[in-house]
């Protein structure tokens, strides 16, 4: 049976955790293919094969600088996965602001018992 392609968009592309970390990488700068290697320490086939995925939906561009094949980033092929992401912004945005609620009142609780505890020690010295 036939594998099926795993480049049908920009989505499935990114799924592989290789193929984000030469995003990463390119994103910081254009690289070489060679760079890519030794960046990721993946043997050049493999990293080749990633790229040509990333190309296929248009996720990283080539252009030729003499003999060298500089990739960088196309920022547009991704944008369909930040939208998506961003849809739930907002949600997360509440629960870290409810979060950052409940580590306050912790925070102010964790003081005033260590208050408590201040007046407690004070008042245990007089009545020695």
């Amino acid at each position: 049976m036939a594998r099926a392609a795993t480049t049908a968009d920009a989505f499935t592309a990114v799924a592989d955790p290789r193929r984000r970390e030469i995003l990463d990488l390119l994103a910081a700068d254009e690289r070489s293919v060679s760079e890519l290697v030794a960046a990721t320490g993946l043997p050049q086939p493999q990293v080749s094969k990633h790229l040509r995925v990333l190309r296929e939906v248009d996720a990283v561009a080539v252009h030729k600088d003499g003999r060298r094949r500089l990739y960088r980033v196309d920022g547009a092929a991704l944008r369909p996965i930040y939208d998506w992401v961003k849809a739930y912004e907002q949600t997360w945005q509440e629960r870290f602001d409810r979060l950052d609620d409940v580590l306050h009142d912790l925070k102010r609780r964790d003081q005033g018992a260590d208050d408590g505890d201040d007046e407690r020690h004070r008042q245990g010295h007089h009545d020695r």
